[in-house]
């Protein structure tokens, strides 16, 4: 078998891949943002008082007049959000996740999404990579606590040019959005040509053994997992699943099909998240055994990305690891 990406994807070049570039995702948007606002004048970004480290204040410093510094007060933002996104306004507030939904919740609930107000709530600092700022700022349980609530999308891109993207389509699309966006500079597996449509996942890397499925930047370590896959005669399948709500059913039920097995990979609890969607999706349309790489019901702690993903098993190794135990199953 020989390990090939696909390149009718206009991903990153295979032997690039084992020294990628890499770019932080919240640099997408804030990159998405000033495009965005150079050709839509109802584009709104508000901020709580951190607009320098979401982005945002490449924003603002091209668009002063259509920029609203709320200060430390993510309700209160979260609530004015609401009122211009019903006033014809696409109201863009930023902030980390841990701070917003995980402080706003209730605003998004009833102020945005009960009343399906033209928000898009754009969260950086998600996962475990925030690293020093330790456990009360990784943001770990945010896709569970937005994909519950109704009429809100949710998606989590897995590199600068992806967050630019679903940024953008966001932007574009009617109605309440969560996107996560990380911290820390990661690695580039798609390019500026590589598609990106709200309600898909896409095949990054063929195979019939077992198929991966990942989002955020643990695509990038789904890919270097197959590679050592099979280096054991193990064809890994690598599916990207930037939409997780509306999530691809579609594609997904054609990965089990063909693989008969699946591991989900993701920077967030596995109560919930990412995966909780792919079985819950496959459990209605084609069951197989599954495996889950996340956060094992707990908090996270100070350290490096690459010092937390090792202790709590999110990089390549524990992916290849889970494919095996999981192949054990079918």
């Amino acid at each position: 078998m020989v390990f090939k990406l696909n390149t009718e994807l206009h991903l990153v070049e295979g032997a690039k891949l084992d020294a990628p570039e890499k770019i932080a995702t919240r640099d997408g948007l804030g990159k998405a943002l000033v495009e965005a606002g150079a050709t839509n004048p109802n584009l709104v970004v508000l901020t709580a008082d951190l607009g320098e480290s979401t982005r945002a204040q490449w924003f603002a410093e091209k668009h002063p007049e259509r920029f609203i510094q709320c200060g430390v007060a993510e309700q209160n933002m979260m609530a004015i959000a609401a009122g211009l996104g019903l006033e014809g306004k696409i109201a863009v507030p930023t902030s980390f996740s841990v701070f917003s939904p995980g402080r706003n919740w209730d605003q998004i609930r009833v102020s945005v999404c009960y009343n399906e107000s033209n928000v898009k709530i754009c969260s950086t600092h998600s996962g475990i990579t925030v690293g020093g700022d330790g456990a009360t700022h990784e943001a770990l349980e945010d896709i569970a606590a937005t994909r519950a609530i109704p009429k809100l999308n949710v998606l989590a891109p897995s590199d600068f040019w992806e967050a630019k993207k679903a940024t953008l389509a966001a932007i574009q699309t009617p109605g309440p959005f969560y996107i996560r966006f990380g911290r820390e500079k990661m690695p580039m597996v798609t390019t500026e040509q590589t598609p990106f449509e709200i309600g898909k996942a896409y095949v990054f890397n063929e195979g019939t053994d077992v198929a991966i499925v990942a989002s955020g930047f643990l695509v990038y370590e789904a890919l270097m997992a197959a590679k050592e896959l099979e280096k054991k005669g193990i064809s890994a399948m690598v599916v990207n699943c930037p939409s997780i709500k509306p999530i691809d059913g579609k594609t997904l039920e054609q990965a089990a099909r063909k693989c008969g097995a699946v591991v989900s990979a993701e920077d967030h609890q596995v109560h919930g998240g990412m995966g909780s969607a792919v079985s819950e999706s496959l459990s209605q349309s084609y069951p197989v055994p599954q495996e889950f790489v996340g956060m094992l019901d707990t908090f996270g702690e100070s350290g490096t990305a690459a010092e937390l993903m090792k202790k709590y098993k999110m990089t390549r190794i524990d992916i290849a690891q889970a494919a095996e135990k999981v192949l054990k199953g079918k």
